[in-house]
């Protein structure tokens, strides 16, 4: 009988740790918790345990006493961890300390989001924009046991190999490469620059469809415009700007721009990396703002959002507020949510409920400018 052998590698497996304390309350750190559940399994990341820990006072060295620590590192081996996987950002000193009482990688929230993008990187700006938010958070974790995440051999640029590469390479190596980036980047962004111009010289108005993380952003798109953007129920399963033609009324068209998804705590190296793909939110005529009717976290999530487009300049954008996914919403839930966002208006972009409201709503509002 002929030998099976094993093509794909073994799932890597993480001990997950979050904690709570005088800044963020017991409720915040379940959710982030939640959400850190998702971040790791988008991954492909084995779940070997985890800890939602109550830390009084941070101490410097852990960001939490030496006797818990010592505790989660023994868990840790205990269940055969490959990685700790902490739900905040850790400093490069706390890093390092982590790994060296664990003797296994330590990776923060920072580093597993950069580490879904560089999956999910598909175009030519959207891997530049990753590959330097890597080398910008990497810089000064060179001594960081880096970890290859991914269930699968080989892969995009920092699935595989980008931590042997960074380990025997000094400073000055690093910077050069961050320098070169830069570079490659203004010039994608200069070509990003002109089609923004082209769009602008069809007179056609803009509407960019913002929201968290796995809203149901790109399936919108696809219902609204017969597009054929890449779903899945996954975090980030979108990076890039797709800008399709639509027409909102009939014999009257618009431009709709599909964006990243954004998410609480978003590294602010991929904020700036990705600056000029989330500008079209601050450039376009209308915002259309997706939230998930049936996420529990929805305000939270609709907090952040507003606070990243804040940032990015868009918050005095006219905005369509709508909530998304209500066939998978409580009635009753759906009805207490209707209120708390006025003017919202409740769709299914996966079976087509409301989406004739929503058109209306869009038109309406882009007929007051």
């Amino acid at each position: 009988m002929q030998k099976l052998y094993e093509t794909e590698a073994p799932a890597k497996k993480g001990f997950l740790v979050s904690v709570w304390d005088n800044k963020i309350d017991k409720i915040e750190a379940q959710s982030l918790e939640r959400e850190l559940l998702g971040l790791t399994s988008t991954l492909g990341l084995e779940i070997a345990g985890q800890e939602l820990v109550h830390v009084r006072e941070k101490q410097p060295k852990f960001g939490m006493g030496s006797g818990k620590a010592q505790e989660l590192a023994e868990k840790a081996a205990a269940l055969n961890a490959d990685c700790l996987v902490f739900n905040f950002e850790l400093s490069p000193s706390q890093q390092r300390n982590w790994e060296e009482l664990a003797n296994i990688s330590a990776v923060d929230r920072q580093e597993l989001i950069i580490k879904i993008f560089a999956e999910r990187a598909v175009t030519r700006e959207a891997e530049l924009q990753v590959k330097l938010a890597q080398l910008v958070y990497s810089l000064p974790r060179l001594s960081h046991k880096y970890i290859d995440l991914s269930r699968q051999r080989g892969g995009r640029y920092g699935t595989r190999g980008a931590g042997e590469t960074l380990l025997e390479t000094d400073r000055r190596q690093v910077e050069q490469k961050i320098q070169k980036l830069e570079k490659e980047l203004k010039a994608v962004q200069k070509q990003r620059q002109i089609q923004r111009k082209q769009r602008e010289r069809q007179g056609l108005p803009v509407c960019a469809i913002v929201g968290y993380t796995n809203a149901g952003k790109s399936s919108l798109l696809n219902v609204l415009t017969g597009a054929n953007v890449l779903v899945e129920d996954k975090l980030f399963a979108t990076l890039d700007a797709t800008t399709r033609r639509f027409e909102p009324e009939p014999g009257k068209a618009a431009l709709l721009v599909d964006t990243v998804g954004f998410i609480r705590r978003l590294p602010h190296s991929l904020i700036k990396a990705f600056r000029s793909t989330l500008e079209e939110a601050a450039l376009a005529d209308l915002l259309i703002h997706v939230l998930d009717a049936s996420e529990t976290d929805i305000e939270s999530f609709y907090q952040t959002t507003n606070s990243v487009l804040g940032e990015l300049g868009a918050q005095n954008v006219p905005v369509v507020t709508v909530l998304n996914k209500i066939d998978k919403a409580d009635a009753c839930a759906l009805e207490n949510l209707l209120p708390r966002f006025p003017g919202s208006v409740a769709i299914s972009a996966k079976d087509g409920k409301g989406l004739a409201d929503l058109k209306r709503q869009i038109g309406i509002a882009l007929g007051k400018d």
